[in-house]
């Protein structure tokens, strides 16, 4: 008997058949803290780690203001959180008049525990025309904990 054993689809896992955006070349990056050991940049350029965390607790936001407007399909987050239990909301809007007006994406939230629930990877397919900045806001515990925000990857597509 053949026999071979099997897993599940990790959604975890970085979708690799995707082209991704340059975010170093096509967008300036806002934020309203960062830890110096986690820059942003590491969660928003390749081949870096181990993602961006505030330098603050409480809720904190990342804007990318592109230089040209961007059609955009696709927004790939992931967050995660291995030592404490915490609930976090975040919220995706975007302008297309350079911050003027925005329009929600989307508001989300998570319960991470360091029991078993440590990573959250979201995967959203969208069509957005003529992106000039998309914003990101995390807060990471929805009760009003002290817990930092932080941001393992987003890549746009």
């Amino acid at each position: 008997m053949r026999k071979r054993i099997i897993g599940q689809a990790q959604q975890e896992a970085f979708p690799t058949d995707q082209v991704w955006l340059n975010l170093g070349e096509i967008a300036e990056v806002e934020i309203t803290s960062e830890d110096d050991t986690y820059p942003i940049e590491s969660a928003l350029l390749p081949g870096k780690t181990p993602g961006w965390r505030a330098a603050q607790p409480g809720k904190q936001t990342i804007r990318l203001l592109f230089s040209h407007p961007q059609n955009l399909q696709r927004i790939w987050i992931k967050f995660e959180e291995s030592s404490i239990e915490r609930t976090q909301e975040y919220l995706l809007r975007y302008s297309s008049d350079a911050g003027q007006s925005f329009q929600e994406i989307i508001r989300q939230q998570w319960n991470f525990n360091p029991q078993g629930s440590i990573s959250e990877t979201e995967d959203h397919q969208v069509e957005l025309r003529a992106v000039t900045l998309l914003e990101l806001t995390i807060t990471p515990d929805i009760s009003g904990g002290d817990a930092f925000a932080c941001l393992s990857q987003l890549k746009l597509a």
